[in-house]
């Protein structure tokens, strides 16, 4: 449902923003507000929603499917963030599209995985895969953004003892920034015409190992940080004490084997092209 009421004197906004209160989404709404574009916030609790000029907020969630159609009728274009980790995100993203549909929305821009396919090694690739073909599906326009791991993510993968644990081997990965991912986002959705039925590949500037990554944590933060290459047994093993689900497992092990089977050191150029700058690299993101 909406949650708030339009200024009549206002034209409705043709364009929504889905995950409007994370990393990715926020950035997106907030450039598009910068810019002067009218949008609808859909968010699952409108007290996290941005205060944004010409913006307003409509509450649904993914798999809801009452409240998704009411968020999105008078939407002619739509950026779906793909949805938050669990068993059932396809079914989630696969009920939304369907949504979404009904509701007449013409353009959907969606954010995928560099690695999408239906026998990916990052399993969660896989729902990305399945998520796109329902997309092309539909028959409506679309824009289809892989990105790759996230920069922004890197430094996270460092362990309390100051070790990067994981079976990636000399693998490397052309990882992109959140940022720069948002600004795809919002120059596409300012024209989408202009990106119809395109895909995208979006990367970092260059791919690196890590090994590599450690070092430069290392160098940039004055700790030690190393980088452990474990067995995919060893890596199942060393991640129980957290107990995942098997599903969330097979990803989190999965996020290292892909890295090592080189599936993701490819450099697109596709972020330059669309925002006509270098992408940011780790060495930018840890300044």
């Amino acid at each position: 449902m909406t949650d708030q009421p339009q200024d009549p004197a206002l034209p409705a906004p043709t364009i929504a923003v889905t995950g409007a209160s994370g990393h990715v989404g926020g950035a997106v709404a907030t450039m598009l507000s910068e810019a002067g574009v009218r949008q609808r916030l859909i968010v699952r609790n409108a007290a996290k929603a941005p205060q944004l000029d010409g913006a307003e907020v409509a509450v649904a969630a993914y798999g809801q499917r009452e409240s998704s159609m009411d968020a999105l009728r008078g939407i002619e274009t739509l950026f779906m963030v793909s949805g938050a980790e669990a068993p059932d995100r396809l079914q989630q993203h696969l009920d939304f599209i369907e949504a979404a549909v009904d509701s007449g929305v013409l353009h959907i821009v969606y954010t995928s995985f560099i690695g999408a396919a239906e026998d990916a090694i990052f399993t969660l690739a896989r729902d990305h895969w399945a998520t796109e073909q329902r997309i092309k599906d539909t028959g409506k326009r679309f824009t289809i953004l892989r990105d790759s791991f996230y920069l922004d993510f890197v430094p996270e993968l460092v362990g309390e003892d100051g070790v990067i644990r994981g079976p990636a081997g000399e693998g490397r990965m052309a990882a992109v920034a959140r940022a720069d991912v948002a600004a795809v986002v919002a120059r596409v959705l300012s024209d989408p015409e202009a990106h119809r039925q395109k895909t995208y590949e979006l990367t970092g500037p260059n791919a690196f190992s890590l090994a590599e990554a450690a070092e430069l944590l290392a160098r940039t933060t004055g700790k030690p940080v190393t980088f452990h290459d474990e067995t995919v047994e060893e890596a199942y093993e060393s991640r129980k004490k957290w107990q995942p689900e098997p599903w969330l497992a097979d990803a989190w092990v999965s996020t290292y084997t892909s890295i090592a089977s080189g599936e993701l050191e490819s450099v697109s150029p596709d972020v330059e092209a669309i925002i006509g700058r270098r992408p940011v690299s780790l060495e930018d993101l840890l300044g």
